[in-house]
């Protein structure tokens, strides 16, 4: 079994910050390299990006430029997973593992019709507050990598010898995981709390305690992800009320003035990953008469508030 060396992540945002710190403490500068276009290189030189107070030395490779790694991480934001993948094309050889922590249920789909399916390892982060805000990032709690691969796919020999190098070298560093032997419903589940998370806090232009006990958003947060429970349902997954409220206990854990991505999107301006929340759950809803009108209220919403940025008022 080769052993995973060699570490590219595309994604300077709040995980691909967390994860390349850990990387480049564990295994040293050169075995870990983030990948980027001539302007973001040059703008990590002249700002940087912090860790707390620390500024990460962290090693910037030029996309085009770079050769084959065994570990892809793609940390993007999935309006820019396109251009990543254009950027990360160098960064796949045969034996190259490829790893997504974009949130959503499509972008495994989406990078195996790139790059093939065979190099993919399903995997979802969770657990973790990570808040970045300019180019500093804050985070109390690091969460972890849920990790597994689909029974029974035409890739699943494949797949699951790659699972194994990840684990090889997850266990060899430290680095916090599970590995789901029901990987699609972690992937659904995830999504569940992303679609009442992330877009309650977005909305209401606060932050996870808004949606913790005796938030004023607690009852939409909940709302919008029995909404996904339906629809993750009706799309074959066996989510439960029981995971529901696991992921409900889990938000109550973490740092009341944190926030999701989303949020973070919206203080900065950028456009949010809404079309990956309501955006495929009213989708889908409508494939299977399933009523929405909490995720659909969240969707005009969020459109409303991307469509007032830049101007006065």
């Amino acid at each position: 079994m080769k052993k995973i060396q060699k570490i590219h992540i595309i994604g300077m945002g709040a995980l691909g910050i967390l994860y390349g710190s850990f990387f480049t403490e564990k295994l040293g500068k050169e075995a870990v390299a983030f990948i980027g276009d001539a302007k973001r290189l040059s703008r990590f030189e002249r700002n940087g990006v912090f860790f707390g107070e620390e500024r990460c030395d962290f090693r910037m490779v030029c996309g085009g430029t770079q050769e084959p790694c065994d570990l892809l991480i793609f940390a993007v934001k999935g309006t820019a997973l396109t251009e990543a993948m254009e950027l990360c094309s160098c960064s796949v050889g045969e034996d190259t593992v490829i790893m997504s922590v974009l949130n959503g249920i499509s972008s495994e789909e989406i990078l195996g019709a790139r790059f093939g399916a065979q190099h993919l390892v399903y995997t979802v982060a969770q657990g973790m507050d990570a808040t970045k805000v300019g180019n500093r990032l804050t985070c109390r709690n690091c969460g972890e990598l849920r990790i597994g691969v689909p029974a029974g796919g035409p890739f699943e020999k494949q797949q699951r010898d790659h699972l194994r190098r990840v684990r090889e070298l997850f266990d060899r560093i430290g680095f916090p995981y599970t590995e789901e032997q029901d990987i699609a419903k972690r992937l659904y589940s995830k999504w569940m709390l992303n679609v009442g998370c992330n877009q309650t806090v977005m909305v209401n232009e606060g932050t996870y305690r808004t949606i913790q006990p005796g938030g004023a958003g607690r009852e939409t947060f909940i709302a919008a992800m029995r909404e996904a429970l339906a629809v993750a349902r009706a799309d074959g997954v066996d989510l439960t009320e029981q995971d529901m409220e696991d992921y409900i206990a889990l938000i109550d854990t973490l740092s009341p003035d944190g926030m999701p991505s989303m949020r973070q999107d919206g203080l900065a301006e950028r456009p949010s990953e809404v079309a990956l929340f309501s955006g495929i759950l009213i989708e889908k809803s409508e494939i299977y008469g399933i009523d929405a009108p909490v995720n659909r209220a969240l969707y005009r919403r969020i459109r409303e508030i991307e469509g007032a940025y830049g101007k006065e008022g």
